[in-house]
């Protein structure tokens, strides 16, 4: 009896350690499950990835920013038919089950034992949502556990209707469509409460398998899912026999287009880099934000046709000549003077082929283009348009390399002396040299950085020819002092960004600051005129509009440019090759550039009032002989109306 105990009693101690070693490893194992879990109430806080997206003044729709296509919308906005199907395909027992179903797991493992392999998942709605939200599509038995366990807590903490609008925002529709909303749009170009039963089916029908059951990638394959869908539908007498019939007979209507690349690609680059800048690129991409631009579409589709319409004319001159390398590019920005609102923006022929934005990010010689803010200074510092100044031959000793510097007019000719405006506007390159001369390459320099040129200006004679690299922008925005009265504004392409509750998280305020006198700015708008009545920017005349500009040409005809403005609106435009090759024999700023300033110009004054330029009250306008600078009183000669500062106008001969 002693033994029988004692053989008890030490069975009774084995089996108590097995149970111990048993729930031990339970215990081990479950820890070890979940201690890397996510914790289900960061949810309270969940905002699932909503789409951003840029619009134009104008409100035309321009890009969609997102890493994953989202549009959430709350369960009410989605039809009941939708519903009814996701459940009654994906998960029948989803308002009855604690999370798991754990007869369909049953199921599932023995068909995945027959099988050899994972053939049928089993996962409930919830399951889905919890592997969507937390887990690795990774199939895997640990990852299962994980799913369920995560699974129960969910449905601990949620209401059947909150998991089922997480789960309808979050899944996968294929197609780059993530939630019920943006699948809609992809799919049917509409919004989900607008989707019919027969849609509505084949949307429930996809989270089974995305991108096989996509209608834009297998119509067939939808429409025989979507079938599927219905009929389960029908057995669950959620819809009946004839309502079935109806449906299953429908014809499927997808929106088949091709995303289209975004409008106006290279002013979008350029609001995505000031908006990454100031908001971080997580809030950009998955904030659904709403950015409001001061982009004029129809501008932006004038200033796109100018663009095109003036290269091809180019190339075909180019190619005429044989030019080897006929790939010009050209490029575009317009202002809107008032506000310092960019209105258009082309930075190259073809976004696709080359994101590379030449009016922000190319540094080009602006030539002959670079004279008015020399002319400019000039003004500031006391001198008259009509003061005479020598055109002749000079040579400059001491140049860097050791030679002379010996520059020469465009023409090779030279008109002995000439009055500054008539300079300007014939653009001979020696006056411009002279008068650099005389006020100084520095300051000149450190004049133009105060109007707006951001980069390196060298202090040389020859920064009156344009030979200090600048972009175009800075270049527009700098002339752009002189029509808007002496007023530098920084352009800028962004109005407002509006968060997904309505609320103004960024909005520009322009600055403006008085950088020269106004009657300076006025005057040499004044001379400016004079390029377009009187000198190289003739063309310009077709407008009948009162405009005025400057053009710009460089050595070996490498760039040619055009900037100018009406009362309200200033434009530049370029056109060079890429890798700085010739456009071609007198492919001038006057050739090249100005016919696409014309062309855009057109189109943007089109529906505008005849507006002109600011005369203040100490500036007075005299008739003058533009040749010899006197006041012109016989109307029988030629004469223009120049202005000059009071105390500075011209005297007639005596």
């Amino acid at each position: 009896m002693l033994n029988l105990r004692l053989n008890r009693r030490k069975l009774t101690v084995i089996l108590f350690l097995v149970v111990g070693v048993i729930c031990g490893s339970f215990a081990g194992a479950f820890i070890a499950l979940t201690h890397d879990l996510p914790q289900i109430r960061a949810l309270e806080d969940f905002k699932p990835d909503a789409v951003t997206r840029i619009y134009s003044v104008d409100k035309v729709l321009l890009a969609e920013l997102f890493i994953e296509k989202r549009e959430p919308v709350s369960l009410e906005t989605i039809p009941r038919h939708l519903t009814a199907a996701l459940v009654a395909t994906e998960d029948r027992k989803f308002y009855k089950h604690s999370g798991v179903d754990l007869r369909g797991i049953a199921r599932a493992i023995i068909k995945d034992i027959k099988a050899g392999e994972f053939v049928e998942g089993a996962s409930t709605i919830t399951q889905q949502l919890a592997k969507t939200l937390f887990l690795t599509p990774r199939k895997t038995v640990v990852r299962k556990i994980k799913e369920a366990i995560l699974a129960f807590q969910l449905e601990r903490r949620y209401t059947k209707d909150e998991i089922l609008e997480l789960y309808l925002n979050q899944v996968y529709f294929g197609s780059g469509a993530y939630g019920v909303e943006s699948a809609a749009k992809i799919f049917f170009s509409k919004s989900v409460k607008d989707l019919n039963l027969s849609e509505c089916a084949l949307v429930a029908g996809m989270p089974k398998s995305p991108s096989r059951y996509s209608p834009l990638v297998n119509p067939d394959l939808a429409i025989k899912r979507r079938n599927t869908v219905l009929r389960q539908m029908r057995d669950t007498g959620i819809i009946s026999e004839t309502i079935y019939q109806q449906a299953v007979k429908e014809t499927l209507y997808t929106d088949s287009r091709k995303s289209s690349p975004s409008k106006a690609p290279y002013f979008v680059e350029y609001v995505k880099s000031s908006l990454e800048d100031e908001l971080g690129s997580t809030r950009l991409y998955k904030g659904g934000l709403s950015v409001y631009t001061t982009l004029d579409f129809q501008l932006q589709r004038a200033a796109v046709k100018a663009v095109a319409d003036g290269l091809a004319a180019l190339t075909d001159r180019m190619q005429q000549a044989q030019i080897k390398e006929a790939a010009p590019q050209a490029a575009l920005i317009s202002i809107d003077l008032f506000t310092g609102g960019i209105l258009a923006m082309v930075g190259g022929k073809d976004f696709s082929a080359s994101r590379f934005n030449r009016v922000t990010q190319a540094l080009r010689q602006p030539g002959s283009a670079f004279k008015p803010f020399v002319y400019a200074y000039a003004i500031e510092q006391g001198f008259a348009q009509n003061k005479k100044i020598l055109d002749a031959p000079v040579v400059y000793k001491g140049a860097p390399d050791g030679a002379d510097w010996k520059p020469q007019n465009f023409s090779l000719e030279y008109k002995g002396e000439m009055t500054l405006r008539h300079a300007l506007a014939i653009s001979q390159n020696i006056p411009a040299v002279r008068l650099l001369q005389i006020l100084g390459p520095q300051p000149v320099a450190q004049f133009a950085h105060q109007l707006g040129i951001k980069s390196h200006l060298a202090s040389n004679l020859s920064l009156a020819l344009g030979t200090s690299e600048v972009t175009l922008k800075d270049l527009t925005a700098a002339y752009a002092v002189f029509p808007n009265k002496g007023e530098r504004i920084e352009p800028y392409g962004i109005l407002e960004v509006i968060d997904r509750q309505g609320r103004v998280i960024w909005r520009t305020k322009p600055q403006k600051r008085l950088v020269i006198s106004r009657s300076t700015a006025a005057i040499v708008t004044n001379m400016l005129e004079g390029v377009v009545k009187e000198g190289t920017g003739r063309r310009a005349q077709v407008l009948g509009r009162a405009v005025a500009g400057k053009t710009g040409t460089t050595n070996e005809y490498k760039d040619a440019l055009f900037v100018g403005f009406s009362a309200r609106i200033i434009a530049g435009v370029w056109a060079g090759q890429d890798r700085g090759g010739s456009l071609g024999d007198r492919e001038t700023g006057a050739r090249a550039a100005l016919p696409i300033w014309i062309d855009f110009m057109n189109a943007a004054l089109q529906n505008e009032p005849h507006l002109y330029f600011d005369i203040p009250d100490d500036v007075n306008p005299i008739r003058m002989d533009p040749l010899s600078g006197l006041p012109q009183t016989d109307d029988s000669k030629p004469s223009v109306v120049a202005l000059f500062k009071k105390g500075t106008e011209p005297l007639p001969l005596q």
